[in-house]
């Protein structure tokens, strides 16, 4: 790594690599088991609770969410992130490495705080938990949006260790103390998420980053490349927002809600994007992102009765402040708050997450039997056990509540990961190095010597 800070000590990728997998396989040993969905003694399962077929089996009715979340979060999230001239390999590699780090610490985290059997102390897994998993990777994903192109890959494990254990208190904390809903993670994932690669950046502030700014934009065929992510993200946030939504009517809604919300995006983003233009083009940086914002916002509502033309205006409304984002609050951040937010996250995570956060607190306050039906009312906003005797307004309130925790979590955690990311370790690239492949990757000549267009070997490879 002779393009990295020369630095007397320097954690290796290998042994992190290593070590992590072998401490990994230890204690999925001592804690993890399948749960009874997926163990041997479903057949019993199935006679003791006069389940008639195997179709009634979790797997049938979660995994084709499952694909579209993983989907997601290897192909949307990896290719969205290959935008820099100089940076593909390290946009999708990376995403892959940190992805299929996280989901295996996230598996155990989150059993911990929710599905930890208290007869025999494992944790029992099934397809849900996987989805909930890739969820919790999500929030570790768009942090790396901010930080993108100025880190080693080492220092973005460190980053996904802290993130998903950060991310299993503040989940625990706003659906289980709170009792928030938040069935497509506007809080829990995107806000908490953002703030927390948004405050590491802050602390990781490179004055002299100037002495690469010629690798900081994207070249034709690059944009290309991210707006294949777009697509794949746009196509399955339906899927995203459903997930793990109740079975049957809250899932169907938060499919209809989701999909009319990025629809709406979409054409307020080309609108914005072409207004914003002297000369009326659009801004591929515009599309590729402000255009998923509608996904973003309509995360905590998704199941919500907010009716089809709420979910256009929450999509119109978060098109509107994610492009507009991009145009004036991220220059703004990088020279006055010295931010320097490589993907734009405050623009397609942070802020569309607070506007979820709340348009669930206001919908959720504003609820009431006629619309939703008694049974309606308690099946939606889960009001049973301890939480029965809640009224609307008081879970109004807990969602507002649960908005806050997203925050304080993503920048209180967000300084200290960001100060032990900060010490001279981790084999970072020097300032004038940043976003370059070169750093960690081996390239092709044609790539290294001849051209800063990203992936345009692969379409003189085609072209052959």
């Amino acid at each position: 790594l002779k393009m990295a800070k020369n630095t007397n000590i320097r954690i290796s990728l290998p042994a992190v690599c290593f070590v992590w997998q072998i401490a990994m396989i230890i204690l999925f040993g001592v804690f993890i088991r399948y749960d009874e969905e997926s163990d041997t003694h479903w057949i019993e399962h199935r006679r003791k609770k006069n389940i008639s077929t195997n179709l009634e089996n979790d797997f049938y009715y979660r995994y084709p969410s499952f694909q579209d979340v993983h989907v997601m979060i290897f192909v949307g999230f990896g290719f969205l992130m290959t935008f820099l001239k100089r940076y593909s390999f390290g946009g999708v590699g990376f995403n892959f490495l940190i992805a299929a780090f996280g989901i295996q610490w996230a598996l155990l985290m989150q059993g911990w705080f929710h599905h930890l059997d208290e007869n025999d102390w494992k944790i029992k897994i099934g397809v849900e938990n996987l989805i909930n998993a890739d969820f919790c990777v999500a929030s570790c994903l768009i942090a790396y949006g901010a930080c993108l192109g100025k880190v080693s890959p080492v220092q973005l494990m460190v980053l996904t260790l802290f993130g998903v254990t950060l991310f299993a208190v503040e989940e625990y904390i706003i659906l289980e103390l709170l009792h928030a809903k938040d069935a497509g993670g506007s809080m829990v994932i995107h806000t908490f998420g953002a703030y927390y690669g948004l405050t590491i950046s802050w602390v990781l502030y490179r004055p002299l980053l100037s002495q690469s700014r010629h690798l900081q934009g994207s070249v034709y065929h690059s944009d290309v490349f991210a707006m294949i992510g777009t697509l794949f993200l746009w196509m399955y946030w339906p899927s995203f927002n459903s997930a793990i939504a109740d079975h049957g009517d809250g899932q169907h809604r938060a499919v209809i809600n989701t999909y009319l919300a990025l629809a709406s995006s979409v054409l307020t983003t080309f609108a914005i994007s072409s207004i914003s233009q002297n000369n009326g083009k659009l801004d591929m940086v515009h599309i590729q992102n402000a255009t998923l914002a509608g996904g973003v916002a309509m995360g905590t509502a998704s199941e919500f009765m907010i009716t089809p033309y709420g979910s256009l205006i929450v999509g119109f409304c978060s098109g509107i402040v994610s492009t507009f984002g991009y145009l004036f609050l991220t220059p703004f951040m990088e020279k006055t708050l010295k931010i320097q937010d490589t993907c734009g996250i405050h623009n397609l995570h942070a802020m569309p997450g607070v506007i979820g956060g709340i348009v669930g607190a206001i919908t959720a306050a504003s609820a009431s039997e006629s619309v939703y039906g008694q049974e309606g009312l308690i099946n939606t906003f889960d009001f049973k056990d301890a939480v029965a005797n809640r009224t609307v307004n008081i879970q109004g309130g807990y969602q507002a509540a649960g908005l806050f925790v997203a925050i304080a979590f993503g920048l209180v955690g967000g300084a200290l990961v960001g100060g032990i990311l900060k010490l001279p370790i981790w084999g970072d690239p020097a300032d004038a190095n940043c976003f370059d492949d070169d750093v960690y990757w081996e390239v092709c000549c044609f790539h290294k010597n001849k051209s800063e267009h990203g992936l345009f070997p692969f379409f003189i490879f085609l072209h052959q």
